[in-house]
Formats: C-alpha cells, structure tokens, sequence
C-alpha cells in the first residue's frame, strides 16, 4: 500500500489543471483530514462551512464524475482525453482508499467530497464547487 505522502502527490498529479464543471468550472482540491474521526454529516457540513441543516447526499464517486468520464460520441479528442483522466482518477481513488464515498453538501452552491480512507487511517481524497440552480 502507499503512503498517505505518495497518495497525496498521485492525487495532486491526476488532479493537476481538471476543472469539475457544472454551472460554473471549479477545481479539485486534494485534502487530507488526519485522526480518527468519522465522516459525519455533521463534519461535513462544519468542514464546507455550510448550516447544520444543509442536505447531505453520498454517491459513489464514479456516479459524481460520471458526465465527466462519459465518452460520448459528441466529445472531441481534448475531451475524451479528460474523460479518460477522470476514469484513471475514480480508479486510483478505488484502488488506494477504502469506505469511499462522494458527498454532496448543501444546495444551489454544493460543496462536494470524494473521500476514502488510507492505509495509515487518515482521510484523503477531493473537493470541489458545483452550482446547481
């Protein structure tokens, strides 16, 4: 298994220059939360900074990157050479993290988190911004 170290720097390199696009284009930012404790819906709304009665939703972090990993006929050579960096990075979330998961807090203005536990017991993986109105 790697380290939390190298896990961090594949994530940064798979992530480097992708936007995740909704309504607006925002990048993806590799976090990393140490200790023990539990991804709660309660964390997650006080990490994104969001009420105490924002919705939660978990996906599987292929359905959150889903349009962006679709090759659809429509895309273009630039295009299905993002959707195929997305693919590779769903993989290697799927590969080196375990209880992985995708949360989507809030509303109109979504706060999003791909995360997964590591090896060493830390929490790693994304976030992002979506807008949705």
């Amino acid at each position: 298994m790697k380290t939390d170290e190298e896990l961090l720097k594949d994530l940064r390199e798979a992530t480097a220059g992708l936007l995740f696009m909704s309504e607006s284009d925002h990048p993806l930012e590799v976090i990393a939360w140490e200790g023990g404790e539990p991804v709660t819906h309660a964390r997650l709304r006080r990490e994104a900074g969001k009420g105490e009665d924002a919705p939660v939703a978990e996906v599987t972090a292929a359905e959150l990157f889903r349009a962006a990993a679709s090759e659809p006929d429509w895309k273009g050579a630039a295009e299905l050479a993002t959707a195929r960096r997305y693919q590779s990075l769903v993989r290697a979330l799927e590969e080196n993290l375990t209880d992985l998961a995708a949360y989507r807090v809030g509303e109109i203005d979504i706060t999003a988190y791909v995360l997964g536990r590591s090896a060493e017991g830390n929490w790693l993986g994304l976030k992002t911004r979506m807008v949705e109105t």
